[in-house]
């Protein structure tokens, strides 16, 4: 079983489920399709704290974001599976990674947060990572039954 670690504030939309997915780079071993995945904040620290019952992962994805500092959005493109999604569904699939604005306001750090769910993306990535380009993974998870 893999276990991964989540920012506090997007437990709300884990628990309501409108998010069901997590972008994690490359390493030794990710969750596969039909394994159980924990799902936690505070992985690591006394305050770790389990965000629901064990979901299922039912789909791990290859994932490849390009940032641009040209750009207001910050994201310049996103390729899964390699296929490049449209500026339309760029700001679909941040929304659906638990960034919309309005999900996180009063939750996230405020100098995370922007106009668009694409740019707000943005700011959480360059402020977590480095280089203009992510490689990893999607892993999709839905409630076990």
């Amino acid at each position: 079983m893999v276990a991964y670690s989540f920012k506090t504030y997007f437990a709300p939309q884990i628990l309501d489920l409108t998010k069901t997915h997590t972008i994690r780079g490359h390493r030794r071993r990710h969750a596969q399709v039909g394994e159980p995945v924990q799902l936690f904040t505070g992985m690591r620290t006394k305050h770790c704290k389990k965000i629901m019952d064990d979901p299922v992962c039912v789909a791990v994805r290859p994932i490849r974001i390009m940032f641009s500092d040209l750009i207001d959005e910050g994201i310049a493109s996103i390729e899964i599976r390699g296929r490049q999604l449209c500026r339309d569904e760029i700001e679909a699939f941040a929304v659906s990674d638990g960034f919309a604005p309005e999900r996180l306001s009063g939750l996230a750090p405020r100098r995370l947060i922007a106009v668009t769910a694409r740019e707000t993306m943005s700011r959480f990535w360059a402020s977590e990572n480095r280089g203009p380009m992510f490689e990893g993974v999607i892993i999709e998870w839905r409630p076990a039954q």
